[in-house]
């Protein structure tokens, strides 16, 4: 294993990540899941679409074509940012979620938002630039993780500052954000 392989693309995939919609996205749900279940989530994803893009490279592009997954990217953001709109006053009585559920919406968001997405493309050449597959595998995926896991703690950082209730606002804010978005540059 090259180290300045590794140190490369550790260092280009987390700076491309840094304050990417992955790590506010991560930030969101933190505020609404235990952080536990919602890093486990986003590490499979992330194993997921590092494995993909090493070894299946284009193949992976034309079994799910971009753009449909791009609008189920969105479907699923705007889901998720009604349903978190719904259960966001401070009345609402908050019925614990079950780890599954809550490491599948992580792993779902997190798969559908970055297939396709600029880090996974970039995975994907430096792999075939550096011809080291397991070393661009294991410095990305770890970079995405370490991301990931800012964002998680950011995300409950906030929880110490506000109340629980303004934190799922602004995370139903930014999945509805991040919907449009994706619907919009989808569709034009």
């Amino acid at each position: 294993m090259s180290l300045s392989t590794f140190l490369t693309t550790f260092g280009v995939i987390f700076l491309a990540e840094l304050g990417d919609k992955t790590q506010l996205t991560a930030m969101a749900l933190a505020a609404r899941y235990p952080w536990k279940k919602i890093f486990i989530g986003i590490a499979l994803a992330f194993a997921v679409l590092n494995l993909g893009a090493v070894l299946l490279g284009k193949a992976l592009f034309a079994i799910f074509p971009v753009y449909w997954t791009k609008l189920a990217s969105a479907a699923l953001f705007l889901y998720f940012g009604i349903a978190t709109l719904v259960s966001s006053g401070p009345e609402k009585d908050h019925h614990p979620v079950t780890a599954a559920g809550a490491v599948r919406t992580a792993f779902l968001m997190i798969l559908l938002a970055e297939l396709g997405d600029k880090t996974q493309l970039v995975t994907l050449s430096l792999a075939a630039q550096y011809n080291a597959p397991v070393t661009v595998f294991l410095a990305s995926t770890l970079a995405l993780w370490l991301v990931s896991l800012l964002g998680i703690f950011l995300g409950r950082q906030l929880l110490r500052l506000m109340p629980l209730h303004y934190i799922h606002r602004f995370a139903a804010a930014l999945f509805l954000l991040f919907g449009v978005a994706l619907l919009y540059q989808t569709l034009a």
